[in-house]
């Protein structure tokens, strides 16, 4: 095989690599450079020639190098800064010996400096020294029963609180005894997962555009999921009568990814489908809370608390490594989600539970929601004074997110250059439903709880130079 010399003043040391023959000039540098990278030859945070210098190297197109480049930054093996040009990427390492297996590319989180993937608070935010307040005050209090093994549906105190409060916030029917406490909204929804197998379901309908961990768990359980189309409305709950779905996942305060609300008909639509069927309402209101252009609209449960599942979550509000979360349970289901949990307590911890009680008893919780509102209105503001008019800002104000609408046709070429940025970014069409017969529609997901307070200005300019 004949071999190229790229010769670099940029780099500083030659660059012995040739495209790998049979692949494609673009396809056979890229492996030319994990195979350099994966026997130790290119060390974590040695700096590549520029995509120019390579190219006049190799006699090819600068364009083909620079493809090649954020194939690899977006796969982990490269990162890419402006004023720091290109280099290995430090999670990069080579292998020991020839049989060693690759290694796999870091996280998207891990490999970028700055994020806006959606799903996550501002961690920075956390109330810690009104959270250690409520623990210390939960841990005096906490009753010597508290240390065993307890109620499969959690603590009481807990329990109470979030009756009181999910009435108050949420307009949530909630009876203290119908509430069963949970490690976050997956574990809800796998116990309810397993309920509709026992119940002999066998399809779930989901929103087109969704969350793929939560149609995985689906599908994990036996059940299949049937995409239900979305429009400015919501998730189009009339074509509920023609699914041969038991049971409908919805968000229906802020849908999840598009950021629309779900009218009052659809809603209304949703519970006339589930009570002629029989069908059961799955409502995930993960961030029903925050609201910036009105009062966040109640929740669907209210409509008919026999036919609706409500599953709540402190993930956005306050953090989630907290793994608290819960679920509002008709009667008629309570005894088999408890039955599908068997004899294994997957609850948080008790001292936990205790504390987030006395956090919302003592009105710290609603002190510290209205901050978070107040600081995630600032953020989406400035985001959308950001991108300045050069995209549409779609979905209401509300939540964690917003959704960037793109040009047809330019959603991949944006997310490489994000990648180009060191910026973590999604693109709508990752949450679509593989079964989904719609229109292609090209758009950024931006999750604007993500960054911290230090990191969001120059978060917000790195995703200013993506845009189109």
């Amino acid at each position: 095989m004949t071999e190229s010399w790229a010769n670099s003043a940029d780099v500083g040391a030659d660059l012995h690599v040739e495209p790998a023959p049979g692949r494609g000039l673009k396809a056979g540098l890229a492996e030319a450079l994990r195979e350099a990278v994966r026997g130790g030859r290119l060390a974590p945070g040695a700096r590549l020639p520029s995509s120019r210098s390579l190219a006049a190297d190799l006699g090819i197109a600068r364009n083909t190098v620079a493809e090649a480049y954020a194939e690899l930054v977006a796969e982990g093996w490269l990162t890419a800064r402006q004023g720091s040009g290109t280099r290995v990427a430090p999670r990069a390492r080579p292998r020991k010996a020839a049989a060693a297996p690759a290694v796999r590319p870091p996280t998207r989180q891990g490999r970028a400096a700055y994020s806006l993937l959606p799903g996550s608070p501002d961690l920075g935010g956390f109330p810690r020294a009104a959270w250690l307040t409520a623990a210390r005050r939960a841990l005096t209090d906490a009753p010597n029963e508290a240390f065993g093994y307890g109620d499969p549906r959690g603590r009481v105190e807990l329990r109470e609180a979030l009756a009181g409060y999910l009435a108050r916030a949420r307009g949530v029917y909630a009876d203290p005894e119908r509430i069963v406490l949970c490690a976050g909204f997956v574990q809800g929804l796998m116990l309810m997962a397993r309920v509709l197998r026992r119940r002999r379901v066998r399809e779930v309908a989901v929103e087109s555009y969704s969350l793929d961990v939560h149609r995985d768990l689906l599908t994990a359980e036996g059940l299949r999921t049937r995409p239900l189309l979305l429009d400015a409305a919501g998730a189009r709950t009339p074509d509920l009568s023609g699914l041969a779905a038991g049971a409908v996942l919805l968000t229906p305060a802020h849908q999840f990814p598009t950021g629309v609300a779900l009218t009052p008909e659809r809603r209304a639509a949703a519970v006339d489908w589930a009570r002629a069927s029989g069908g059961v309402i799955l409502e995930d209101d993960y961030d029903g809370e925050f609201r910036y252009d009105r009062q966040p609209v109640g929740a669907l449960q209210s409509l008919d608390p026999d036919r609706v599942v409500y599953l709540g979550t402190a993930s956005k509000s306050l953090a989630p490594g907290l793994r608290l979360g819960w679920m509002v349970v008709p009667p008629g289901l309570l005894d088999e989600v408890l039955a599908a949990r068997g004899r294994v307590d997957w609850t948080s911890s008790a001292l936990e539970q205790l504390t987030l009680a006395q956090f919302i008893t003592s009105g710290a919780y609603d002190r510290h929601v209205r901050g978070m509102r107040l600081r995630y209105r600032r953020r989406r503001d400035q985001l959308v004074a950001a991108v300045g008019g050069r995209v549409a800002v779609s979905g209401i104000a509300a939540g964690l997110h917003a959704v960037l609408d793109l040009p047809a046709g330019t959603e991949r070429a944006v997310l490489q250059a994000a990648a180009w940025h060191s910026l973590a970014l999604d693109g709508l069409s990752g949450f679509r439903h593989p079964d989904a017969v719609m229109p292609a529609r090209d758009a950024l997901v931006v999750g604007y709880g993500t960054p911290p307070d230090s990191a969001w200005t120059p978060t917000l300019a790195a995703l200013s130079s993506t845009l189109p």
